[in-house]
């Protein structure tokens, strides 16, 4: 876990990649009909603008928000930390999964006045395959990395 606010934004940055990728080629591979070389393609171009879009929403907003309710439902100090990186993750797709999936019904999705259902099916079909790419993926992928990157750095830095 970040222990400081360069870690916060290198931490940050590094989910937000794994994540959006992800689920813009999940996304896209609905869209197409299935998965193809040229999915994971096009999901490049859709990167940096809704990558953008997301750091912004769990770096402004959406991490202190989680981090508050999380701590009110597990306490890090008398916890184990596997309770709180889950709980932390699953907060974190509720609130950016709706918020991410209403931004890509808006760019991409061209719904015009059935905009509330596309954003609800949208949703709806995103939020499996967010929370299990989280849980199963990209959180435990991230935090490797980032331990392996950190790790001098988080060693020196005392649990408070």
């Amino acid at each position: 876990m970040p222990k400081t606010k360069f870690q916060d934004i290198v931490f940050t940055i590094m989910m937000v990649i794994v994540m959006v990728y992800a689920l813009v080629v999940y996304n896209i591979a609905i869209e197409k009909g299935g998965m193809s070389n040229q999915v994971f393609l096009m999901a490049l171009f859709e990167l940096p603008v809704m990558g953008v879009i997301a750091f912004i929403l769990e770096f402004v907003f959406v991490g202190k928000i989680v981090k508050k309710i999380a701590f009110s439902l597990v306490n890090p100090r008398e916890d184990k930390i596997i309770f709180v990186i889950l709980t932390i993750s699953a907060l974190t797709v509720c609130f950016m999964c709706p918020m991410m999936s209403f931004i890509a019904t808006l760019l991409f999705k061209h719904a015009g006045v059935q905009f509330i259902a596309v954003w609800f099916q949208t949703t709806a079909l995103n939020f499996p395959m967010a929370l299990c790419w989280q849980l199963f993926a990209a959180g435990p992928l991230v935090r490797k990395i980032f331990g392996l990157v950190f790790a001098k750095q988080l060693s020196a830095i005392p649990e408070n």
